[in-house]
């Protein structure tokens, strides 16, 4: 089953419906409500087929609101439902990789060739299998940009792939229960010569990047405790688990037999041109430190809340440093694995099978959004870039809706 590479996000403005002038006589909550009522029955009309569901979560000085519809063949979502938030975990990583710079365990414009902090330890492996193009010249500061030139194994076919299929598609069809690891992805760039370019020199969105950051990850811990530790073993103790500062039940898996959402849960669905697919199992490690998170939509509001005000695990210096830091080549609103959604905030979005999410904050109006929509339409490329822009208007629809 081929699937498609994530699409960059377009920005829509919709129009403002049915507001008062006076804010103090606004139903905030019947606002939104008919906001996303209005937006699902049009993504309905534009796909022609039934839209299983589209909620939003928004935290704001005027309140904390939820809304969400329920198409004909879709099953109810609460703000408690769980679901597969695909790429925001890259912001998550790159709360990680600052938290570490935070604590004097790295430097952000390290080589990644270069030994990790207080040891004779590389933060790469040493090894012929790790000599992928220009991993020399390349720093951690730009894999978290998308400006190291990394190819990205996960979504991009032009360069390398395995009967027009991206590797990790191929092998999730041939062997579901396949498991992923960084080292195999790396070895096909060394093999392949595999590159977009030295350096600073191109912007492009790397999933493989990002997993090469989660190896640094779980090589500097390792390091630190002088025992074997994972990527999830460090998220779990320094950034959402028990013993973290904002402790959050959101979870990492690795493993490929670990494919159960916990409960309650949303299946995503796909649909294709002669048959649809629920898409709720899914072996994450596939995509681990770049798209294996699993949260709800109060944990993930709860986050990027505290993350962005500087009251979670950065300071509010470093979140600044994740909004602002933006490489020479970028040709985005992409800065250290947060974007900035022009109108709705900084943050980042996910696109795994059957799910689409967006995850926001805004520092000047305190305002946070966060978007599900558990649906892809790949009977068209048009009519999956609506699926995926309907992020972005709901967000700016519902920023609208309470007077931003």
């Amino acid at each position: 089953m081929k699937k498609l590479k994530f699409f960059s996000l377009s920005l829509f403005l919709a129009v403002l419906w049915g507001c008062s002038d006076n804010d103090d006589e606004k139903n905030y909550q019947v606002e939104l409500d008919a906001a996303v009522k209005n937006i699902h029955e049009n993504l309905q009309r534009d796909l022609s087929t039934d839209v299983p569901s589209l909620s939003v979560y928004a935290v704001s000085p005027k309140g904390t609101y939820f809304s969400t519809v329920t198409g004909t063949n879709g099953s109810a979502v609460t703000p408690n439902t769980y679901f597969r938030f695909a790429s925001n975990t890259k912001n998550f990583t790159s709360a990680a990789i600052l938290k570490m710079m935070q604590d004097g365990w790295l430097s952000l414009d390290d080589k990644i060739t270069a030994n990790i902090p207080g040891t004779t330890v590389p933060y790469t492996p040493d090894v012929a299998d790790w000599n992928f193009p220009n991993k020399n010249q390349i720093t951690i500061r730009q894999i978290l940009q998308h400006n190291a030139g990394i190819y990205d194994l996960s979504n991009d076919i032009t360069q390398y792939n395995v009967g027009g299929e991206t590797y990790t598609d191929h092998m999730l069809e041939t062997s579901p229960d396949h498991q992923f690891t960084t080292g195999e992805y790396v070895k096909l760039l060394t093999d392949h010569h595999l590159t977009y370019g030295a350096p600073n020199t191109v912007y492009h969105y790397s999933n493989t990047g990002f997993s090469i950051l989660g190896e640094i990850i779980a090589r500097i811990y390792s390091q630190r405790t002088n025992s074997t530790k994972t990527y999830g073993d460090y998220m779990y103790d320094h950034v959402v688990g028990p013993s973290s500062k904002k402790p959050l039940n959101i979870k990492f898996p690795e493993l490929a037999t670990d494919t159960q959402l916990p409960a309650p849960y949303v299946k995503g669905l796909i649909r294709y041109n002669d048959h649809n697919e629920i898409t709720d199992k899914k072996n994450a490690s596939a995509h681990i430190a770049e798209g294996n998170g699993i949260g709800n939509m109060i944990t993930l509001t709860d986050y990027i809340r505290t993350l962005m005000k500087g009251e979670n695990v950065l300071y509010a210096s470093s979140a600044e440093l994740m909004r602002t830091s933006k490489g020479p080549a970028t040709t985005s609103q992409y800065a250290l694995g947060c974007s900035n959604f022009a109108g709705i905030g900084y943050g980042h979005n996910g696109a795994t099978e059957g799910y689409l999410s967006l995850m926001t904050y805004d520092p000047k109006t305190d305002v946070s959004i966060i978007v599900l929509l558990p649906f892809w339409d790949l009977t068209s490329t048009a009519k999956f870039e609506k699926c995926v822009t309907t992020l972005n208007v709901t967000g700016l629809e519902i920023k609208k809706r309470l007077g931003y």
